[in-house]
């Protein structure tokens, strides 16, 4: 915990500390002039307004037996699961996802995720990029490029929240890095009883921001660190403890006993309890993910359950598909009840696909070839599927859509024009968010 305390004497260059704040303005949160401008000109964009849900499914769901059922494939690739008819003409899904089929005009199924690498880790969901030959610094997660190209809504609420728990596999965990952009843009996790620790106890808001008090040490630490962006860092964290302290806005948007009876049951509860290596089972961290970005978030990280079934497939899969089914079908139903679908994004998916072919344990193994996803919201056009993948589910036979493609559009739905902005990675060199030789915003969503 960084302590600050401070006195009445005047600065080293002679100026009064009262004339310091009149200068610095914000200088306890890091905000300089120019960043000060370019938050007012991100509050006048209609952007601004706009964030995404990343729903992670650690483990890599089967995708042949959620999107994509094969009726006619062979029995050791067919599985037990048939498909239902959805609110769309002409697409279907599995049985498992009764709610969801009700909603598929507002949802788009894309059957032919291509270019995984095959690791079993979150980083790719929430980047769009391998691990491997990463620019210096690491590329970021998409809620760190919103928080530094959009900053905080309100100084109260982080830009980026990750509600992920901490997971005995760890990249199954990562709620999503900040790379080359600095840690003053990584995302703030409430884990557990954290949430506690959001409100002040015994301790006056005079008190706490007694300016006094912080600039005689805040002088100090200055003078102690290098210049290597920790003090930004260090900054940005100061400026976001004292408006989550001195606020009740991201301690109420946690607390779901302010949500109605009746909202909670419709999503549902789960279990708070880590499945194997992999995440919870809380269906309750869908709704905060709606709370928070009412509250002013812009991108909410969460993962759901342990999908990397090599046994016992489809048991598994009648636990946990239908507590997908109903809080995904929720958030979507919640967020378009109250105006919120057309500016928010959500996407639904994990690292792989599983094999075609069904293990003696009934299980299906590790399968990077071809994977699956669901698209909603954000302004795009939905009520459609999206490529196709052969007679055994194998690879696609139409329409490959790779990784980086859905991050292109997503950003472009974000208000992010992917071919104009660069962002310098820790050798000042700019960086593209997206690999601007092949991947481009998926016309079939956004024109």
């Amino acid at each position: 915990m960084l302590t600050l305390l401070g006195n009445r004497t005047p600065m080293c260059d002679a100026l009064s500390r009262r004339s310091f704040l009149r200068i610095g303005s914000l200088a306890l949160g890091g905000l300089t002039l120019p960043q000060i401008l370019k938050a007012e000109q991100a509050s006048r964009n209609p952007a601004s307004s706009k964030g995404i849900i990343m729903i992670f499914l650690p483990g890599g769901p089967p995708h042949q037996d959620m999107w994509d059922i094969k009726l006619d494939a062979p029995s050791e690739v067919r599985g037990e699961f048939v498909p239902i008819q959805t609110k769309v003409p002409g697409v279907d899904i599995c049985e498992m996802f009764p709610k969801l089929a009700s909603n598929a005009d507002k949802l788009t199924f894309i059957r032919s995720i291509v270019g995984a690498s095959g690791h079993h880790y979150a980083f790719q969901c929430l980047t769009g990029h391998h691990t491997a030959n990463q620019p210096p610094g690491g590329w970021p997660a998409l809620g760190s490029v919103l928080s530094k190209v959009y900053g905080p809504k309100d100084p109260a609420v982080p830009a980026y929240v990750g509600l992920s728990p901490k997971t005995r596999h760890v990249p199954w965990g990562d709620n999503g890095q900040p790379g080359f952009l600095g840690v003053a843009h990584a995302p703030f996790s409430p884990h557990g009883d954290g949430a506690a620790d959001l409100v002040l106890n015994g301790i006056s808001n005079d008190r706490l921001a007694s300016r006094q008090q912080v600039l005689k040490s805040f002088d100090r630490f200055r003078r102690q660190v290098d210049q290597n962006g920790m003090m930004e860092g260090l900054d940005a964290f100061n400026q976001q403890a004292f408006g989550i302290l001195t606020s009740s806005k991201l301690a109420d948007a946690l607390d779901l006993e302010q949500e109605p009876q009746a909202v909670r049951d419709r999503y549902g509860y789960g279990e708070d309890k880590l499945q194997f290596d992999g995440s919870t089972r809380l269906l309750t961290n869908f709704l905060k993910a709606r709370r928070l970005i009412e509250a002013g978030v812009r991108c909410v990280s969460l993962s759901f359950s342990r999908w990397d079934w090599h046994g016992g497939n489809f048991t598994r899969a009648r636990q946990d598909m239908p507590m997908l089914d109903q809080a995904v079908s929720a958030l979507i139903e919640d967020l378009d009840g109250r105006g919120m679908l057309e500016d928010i994004s959500v996407v639904v998916w994990g690292e792989f696909g599983r094999t075609p072919k069904i293990n003696p344990q009934g299980g299906r193994d590790h399968w990077p070839r071809v994977s699956c996803a669901m698209l909603a919201g954000g302004g795009m056009k939905h009520g459609q599927v999206i490529g196709e993948t052969n007679r055994l589910g194998e690879e696609p036979s139409k329409r490959p859509v790779h990784f980086q493609e859905v991050f292109a559009t997503l950003y472009k739905s974000l208000g992010i024009d992917v071919d104009q902005l660069t962002l310098d990675d820790f050798q000042g060199r700019p960086r593209f968010l997206i690999d601007q030789n092949s991947h481009r915003p998926m016309p079939e969503l956004i024109s």
